[in-house]
């Protein structure tokens, strides 16, 4: 949520903002419905002042036997008007909630101005691609033909963008979940959690996937939603507390499903596992003191990093111009996989420091010692990583041209000492 305060005390540099983002100027909107609204306000607390007084002067009229038609009168006429200022006032307090929750988070000075993807800028290239000697095939043709990637089934029982894994490559999406958060809780210091995997409207509120985004979100028959990642109910932890400063940075991860609609992706990777309605990833949260939280950005993406370093897997980091970032993200990494199959780096993880964007929608603040007043918390969120595409990037850069897929060596202990897929196996 952007802070009124902010547009109120310079109009021109939050247009600016948003003309980095690609969106016309808002700032004149706001500023009118708010004037609007502190003038009705004003005018409240006048009439009500003067209502209380008129009262007791009746009062005093009424018990020394005197006439207070005239004052009742006017008592009468400040009710009403009164109960329209009220609603007026409340009219334009919704009207504006309602703006300022449609919003985009600001981007950081420092994020490079564009309109979409082809704008994002490459920061560093870790790892070299392999060389084969056989045409690389692509994930979806070494799984189905090892017979333990399933789309039929699952299309059967759900539809397209589902799959059912089986055997050795359903243990080695258990083994990448174990592996990642190893990593993140041994060497980051991130907290494993359990979290519920359906929230209620406030907790998506909060992080900012409703009321804009609702159509990419599933929503039950009783009205939970399922989580389309552990960023929402991890973060919400923080939801209307005051922390206090020396708890800051309290870091997360979890393991879990999530579950997208992926409304308006029709015809984008309609094969495999790349974009599916039901994946997993480990996700990473962290709630950070606002001086400290471009560290913790820069120590989250180097988590989500060390998992394919640690796994041999050649990635390139980006930063994501103004066009081409997420809704509530003030500043952040993407970090790309390269799958020789497709002969492309894809997405893999993402790194956001959404500021204290998300921490106004749910008012998570902290308090610094001997200090009276509250501030927000900054908020971070990080793929680290998205197992699905974990086990495409495994498949796609460790096949061999038997079909076989040989185990990374850092997986092996969690795969029971298994070195080689095999159909056969």
């Amino acid at each position: 949520m952007i802070d009124l305060k902010l547009i109120r005390d310079d109009a021109a540099a939050f247009d600016a903002a948003l003309a980095r983002r690609g969106l016309p100027p808002m700032a004149g909107d706001i500023l009118a419905k708010d004037e609007r609204r502190r003038a009705a306000l004003t005018e409240l607390q006048s009439l009500q002042a003067r209502r209380n007084e008129a009262s007791k002067e009746v009062g005093q009229i009424k018990r020394q036997g005197g006439d207070a038609e005239a004052l009742m009168q006017e008592v009468a006429a400040i009710k009403d008007r009164l109960a329209a200022l009220e609603a007026e006032e409340k009219a334009l307090g919704d009207a504006l909630e309602s703006i300022l929750a449609g919003i985009p988070n600001l981007p950081a000075a420092d994020v490079p101005v564009g309109a979409d993807e082809a704008d994002n800028v490459e920061i560093r290239r870790t790892g070299n691609p392999r060389n084969f000697s056989f045409t690389p095939k692509e994930h979806f043709e070494i799984g189905e033909a090892l017979g333990m990637m399933d789309f039929e089934a699952a299309s059967k029982l759900s539809g397209a963008r589902f799959v059912v894994l089986r055997k050795h490559l359903a243990r080695l999406e258990r083994a990448l979940a174990a592996f990642m958060l190893d990593i993140h809780t041994l060497e980051f210091g991130y907290e494993e959690t359990q979290v519920p995997f359906m929230v209620r409207d406030q907790a998506l509120f909060g992080t900012g996937q409703l009321p804009k985004f609702g159509e990419d979100l599933f929503r039950t028959t009783n009205d939970y939603w399922l989580i389309p990642t552990a960023e929402v109910p991890l973060t919400n932890l923080a939801a209307d507390r005051i922390l206090d400063e020396k708890e800051l940075p309290q870091r997360f991860t979890a393991y879990s499903p999530c579950f997208r609609s992926e409304a308006g992706a029709a015809g984008r990777d309609t094969r495999g596992m790349i974009r599916q309605h039901q994946f997993t990833k480990v996700e990473m949260v962290s709630i950070a003191h606002p001086d400290q939280s471009e560290a913790e950005h820069q120590r989250m993406t180097r988590a989500a990093e060390t998992v394919l370093e640690r796994l041999d897997l050649p990635y390139r980091t980006i930063i994501l111009c103004t066009g081409d970032m997420g809704f509530g993200a003030q500043k952040t990494y993407d970090i790309e996989v390269w799958l020789p199959g497709q002969n492309a780096y894809r997405e893999i993880s993402s790194c956001s420091n959404c500021g204290d964007f998300q921490a106004r929608r749910m008012k998570a603040r902290f308090r610094a010692a001997g200090e009276k007043n509250t501030r927000f918390v900054h908020t971070l969120n990080g793929s680290g990583l998205a197992v699905g595409r974990t086990m495409v990037a495994i498949l796609e850069n460790y096949q061999n041209e038997d079909g076989s897929v040989t185990v990374p060596e850092k997986l092996r202990p969690y795969m029971g000492g298994l070195e080689v897929i095999r159909a056969d196996a």
